[in-house]
């Protein structure tokens, strides 16, 4: 017990910011599934695809840090976890450093999936990349005016699925595309990407619901800033909704057995964190809706994953 909280306390594991991880590994789970179920799967680009996403994610979290401190943005009085930086658990100089090792291994390992995937993966690549950095940094930071939402997801939920579908679907032809080729991004894939999409975006909305009057102070105007708290519940119960209606359309319209319909099961766990939002509580009680946000994410998609591919 010792040891796992000396793990969990240690500074760097604080910017990695695990709570967070399960939301990429969730959409790529569901377009690997989505690729069993087609016949494509390509295990050793999966291997490489969640290896670059976590690398990524970690690089962004890391990125955030560093920027959001840079920007007086992590403020004492925030209610969200603790950041490295801003905390001074972490110099700038090492977590500036660090992010930019981290984003370096992941172009490394990435060049196997170029290999793969050709041209449009350099462009995905370079684009989540970019992305990440410039989420807080840059001189336009996105993630301060209202636009995270919309980043999260596109690159949490449409890409997420669709590109690992893509690079496995592609690996089966025999020359190096430069654009997306026929079939590889599919129908499917694009309407499944939209469980995830609706379902990470969630998790960033409870967080600036959690944030929204320290960010104000500190000039990041989020998404939840511009909508008003009231509103912002709002996002959040569309999104929850949002995230059912592939499953049914899968059952309805594209003929699937009953088995694509376990995500409902975990229905009453998205009423019950609805519920709680609705309820106004206070800030710090969001960090354990976030926490159970994502979690809802990634049982959703394993539900999901398996009734598309249907092991039973």
């Amino acid at each position: 017990m010792t040891h796992a909280k000396d793990f969990l306390t240690n500074p760097w594991v604080i910017a990695i910011r695990l709570h967070t991880l399960p939301a990429i590994i969730a959409p790529i789970f569901l377009g690997t599934c989505i690729a069993f179920h087609d016949g494509i799967l390509h295990p050793t680009a999966v291997v490489v695809i969640v290896a670059c996403a976590l690398l990524i994610q970690i690089g962004t979290n890391l990125a955030n840090d560093y920027y959001d401190a840079l920007n007086s943005v992590d403020t004492p009085d925030r209610t969200g976890f603790v950041r490295a930086t801003a905390s001074g658990l972490i110099p700038p100089t090492h977590m500036k450093r660090a992010w930019i090792f981290v984003f370096s291994i992941a172009v490394l390992l990435g060049f196997y999936l170029l290999y793969l995937g050709g041209l449009p993966i350099l462009l995905i690549g370079l684009l989540s990349i970019a992305a990440g950095i410039l989420y807080t940094g840059g001189p336009y930071p996105f993630g301060y005016h209202g636009l995270g939402d919309l980043f999260v997801f596109i690159f949490f939920g449409i890409i997420a699925v669709t590109g690992t579908y893509y690079i496995q679907a592609v690996a089966t032809l025999s020359y190096f595309p430069l654009w997306f080729p026929p079939g590889t991004i599919t129908t499917m894939s694009l309407i499944a990407s939209i469980s995830m999409a609706s379902l990470t975006t969630s998790i960033l909305v409870v967080n600036n619901i959690r944030d929204m009057e320290t960010d104000e102070k500190a000039g990041k105007i989020t998404l939840s800033i511009y909508l008003g708290k009231f509103w912002s519940k709002m996002e959040y119960l569309f999104l929850i909704l949002l995230a059912f209606a592939p499953p049914i359309y899968f059952y309805i319209f594209l003929n699937f057995p009953k088995t694509v319909l376990l995500p409902l099961l975990v229905s009453p766990y998205a009423i019950s964190l609805v519920y709680l939002v609705l309820s106004d509580p206070t800030p710090p009680s969001f960090n354990k809706i976030l926490k159970h946000t994502t979690f809802l994410t990634l049982f959703f998609s394993i539900l999901f994953g398996f009734g598309i591919f249907n092991p039973f």
